[in-house]
């Protein structure tokens, strides 16, 4: 690190200050990934929906050489991505990954995290690629959560060889992993909120959650979404949903019927205050840059 370079929050949590850490300016997101594939010292997964940025190319690389081993979990399916997914599975392979589609017939894999040996894990809303690192609204978060770590080693190893996962009580209860827990997870979530639930979600459609949100609305709890296109020089992409102002939630899951039920997803519940602090105020700074009422739902009259 040159003199006088302050380390970015990221570096910081890869050197153990602190536990989690959400990553949310788009200079960072980078950065940090390159961060924690830089510190894998055995092994490392990713679970990749796409990819296309050479330095995150280069990085797995550098691991490679460094005897890293390199696990890669792919979809099959991206719209009007298939040519690029079989030459981002080439370009693993040739480096010396080992790469697995994403086998079911029926559940679109669209899960998003990468675990560094033990920990760290990185568990986001956004895609390797050079759009999502620049031009979109987008999170991650990582964690050195043993628990979190754990359930993510091991739904990676159950879902590149094929069998269902375990879900049980050692399975960390932070991760709403769909579409097994995804539905009754969100609607716990939203049944517990007592004053206010905040949603940044422009696929925000199920009928279900949409219905459930209405009766929370109706019982007096403070219903906000962002749900449209948004203003300035990032587009919508990340998802978010938090909770009393006390929890929030990220990942690859949009609250939609084909992603709740037809997708396999990975979203985290965070509780550090901190963080969910840093989510709060990016909330707010959107909401007031959209300077429209926040309070309708997909359905309601104008």
């Amino acid at each position: 690190m040159s003199p006088g370079r302050r380390r970015s929050a990221a570096d910081r949590t890869l050197r153990g200050r602190r536990r989690e850490i959400v990553v949310l300016d788009p200079a960072e997101r980078r950065t940090a990934m390159l961060r924690l594939i830089g510190a894998a010292r055995r092994r490392l997964v990713l679970s990749l929906f796409r990819c296309d940025d050479f330095e995150v190319l280069d990085a797995l690389a550098a691991a490679l050489e460094r005897g890293v081993a390199v696990h890669a979990l792919l979809t099959k399916r991206a719209k009007g991505g298939r040519k690029g997914l079989k030459k981002l599975w080439g370009a693993l392979e040739q480096m010396g990954a080992v790469v697995n589609w994403y086998a079911d017939p029926v559940v679109k894999y669209h899960a998003k995290y990468l675990v560094a040996d033990d920990g760290p894990a990185m568990i986001a809303t956004l895609n390797p690629t050079r759009k999502c690192f620049t031009r979109t609204w987008d999170t991650a978060l990582i964690t050195h959560d043993e628990g979190l770590v754990r359930s993510l080693l091991h739904l990676f190893d159950a879902d590149a060889s094929g069998r269902p996962p375990s879900l049980g009580r050692r399975f960390s209860r932070r991760l709403i992993v769909g579409p097994e827990r995804a539905r009754a997870d969100i609607h716990e979530l939203i049944g517990s909120a007592r004053h206010s639930i905040r949603i940044l979600d422009h696929k925000l459609s199920d009928p279900d959650v949409v219905a459930l949100l209405r009766t929370r609305r109706s019982r007096g709890v403070t219903v906000s979404v962002i749900g449209g296109p948004l203003p300035g020089p990032l587009s919508a992409h990340g998802k978010l949903m938090i909770i009393d102002e006390a929890r929030a939630v990220i990942g690859s899951m949009a609250l939609s019927t084909l992603s709740l039920d037809f997708r396999r997803e990975v979203a985290v519940v965070i509780h550090d205050e901190l963080a969910v602090r840093q989510l709060n105020l990016a909330y707010q700074e959107l909401s007031a840059r959209v300077g429209a009422p926040l309070t309708r739902l997909p359905g309601d009259r104008l």
